[in-house]
């Protein structure tokens, strides 16, 4: 039987909601064994963050489609962290894994026993990983929902229409936490395979959302510039937008000066090249709205498929605004296939983005359903 890259890693997943659980769901898909810890009775709080919910059998509870969207691959394991029992079968737990993960509030492993300093004691090569908000110190009590850490990193500031900050239509931080958990823990899976040494690896969602920024962080710090929502525009390529056409919204990212002639060919207004105001990059962006008007005025002409269908044969990046449904149809009508099969279930799931020759992703377990 083919195996994955991380078969024989044992993850003790203390995590919920969904940049631990997304994390973990990641690692599992790759291999490894990962022991989902719930709570009595409840479980993880998006088992009932629905609806939509997956169809439900007569001998078991509606699955929230929220839940079953980052606990693949997983086992469930029903503990009481209040008791001592609890934390003894926790601690059992953790003896036979590799790697710890947990986004409680800071401090709470540690009131439980189980934080990392008494982990490592018995178990050195533990790889133990911790999710907060708004990390250990003075941000410790802060709840670390997605919601704020958008509002809070700047992230709404630069999203939206103009001075109408928007949070992005998914909670991205907690998906780019995820996955910069997963760098980690590898990183630190790959020190010990060369020295033996576990280590303690820390991520907090507010630092990934400055991260995740990149330029727009960077403006600022480097420039003094702080960025504002432009709405689909971009503070610093045009054409780089949405556009009205004679239907539906077309995206247009035409990032380079070979691009944008090509547009222009493409449109019938080839003369916009040698027009001094849209020469170059620079200038584009300084006559941004009289550029903007003389290619709505043709774009409005045609729809968006078919605009979609001339410019990208001309090399001019293009594309219709989808809804998820008409993305999964794009996805199929050119060769990928987002949706996988669970093994031994109707259960839907998309699959994991990460492609490799040898040991690729697989979908062994169904989201589990919580014990009794």
């Amino acid at each position: 039987m083919m195996t994955g890259a991380l078969d024989g890693v044992v993850v003790a997943d203390f995590s919920r909601v969904l940049a631990g659980p997304y994390a973990t769901m990641m690692m599992g898909d790759l291999g490894a064994e990962v022991v989902k810890v719930e709570r009595p009775r409840t479980g993880d709080d998006t088992r009932s963050w629905g609806p939509p919910y997956l169809p439900a059998d007569e001998s078991t509870d509606p699955m929230a489609t929220y839940f079953a969207s980052v606990n693949r691959n997983k086992t469930s394991l029903v503990v009481d962290l209040q008791t001592e029992d609890g934390r003894e079968r926790a601690r059992d737990l953790v003896r036979r894994s590799d790697v710890v993960i947990e986004n409680f509030r800071a401090g709470t492993m540690e009131r439980l026993g189980l934080g990392y300093d008494t982990l490592v004691a018995e178990k050195p090569d533990l790889i133990y990983c911790a999710i907060t908000g708004f990390g250990r110190d003075g941000g410790a009590d802060i709840p670390g929902y997605d919601l704020l850490i958008q509002a809070m990193s700047g992230l709404m500031s630069i999203t939206g229409p103009d001075d109408s900050p928007s949070k992005v239509g998914v909670a991205v931080v907690d998906v780019l936490t995820g996955v910069h958990a997963v760098a980690g823990i590898l990183a630190a899976l790959r020190h010990r395979d060369r020295t033996g040494e576990g280590q303690r690896v820390d991520l907090n969602l507010f630092m990934v959302a400055l991260s995740s920024m990149a330029n727009m962080t960077t403006a600022y710090l480097g420039a003094d510039v702080v960025p504002r929502s432009m709405g689909n525009r971009h503070p610093s390529i045009v054409p780089y937008e949405v556009f009205s056409t004679a239907d539906r919204p077309l995206a247009l990212a035409v990032g380079n000066d070979t691009q944008f002639a090509r547009l222009a060919t493409a449109l019938g207004v080839p003369e916009l090249v040698d027009d001094e105001r849209y020469a170059t990059n620079t200038a584009r962006v300084a006559h941004r709205d009289a550029l903007v008007a003389d290619l709505t005025e043709k774009l409005r002409r045609e729809g968006a498929d078919r605009w979609y269908q001339v410019l990208t044969r001309a090399g001019v990046p293009a594309g219709p605004i989808n809804d998820i449904a008409e993305a999964f149809t794009f996805a199929r009508s050119i060769g990928i296939e987002p949706a996988v099969d669970v093994e031994g279930t109707d259960i839907p799931a998309v699959g994991n983005p990460i492609g490799m020759s040898l040991t690729p992703p697989t979908y062994r377990l169904p989201p589990p359903v919580l014990p009794t």
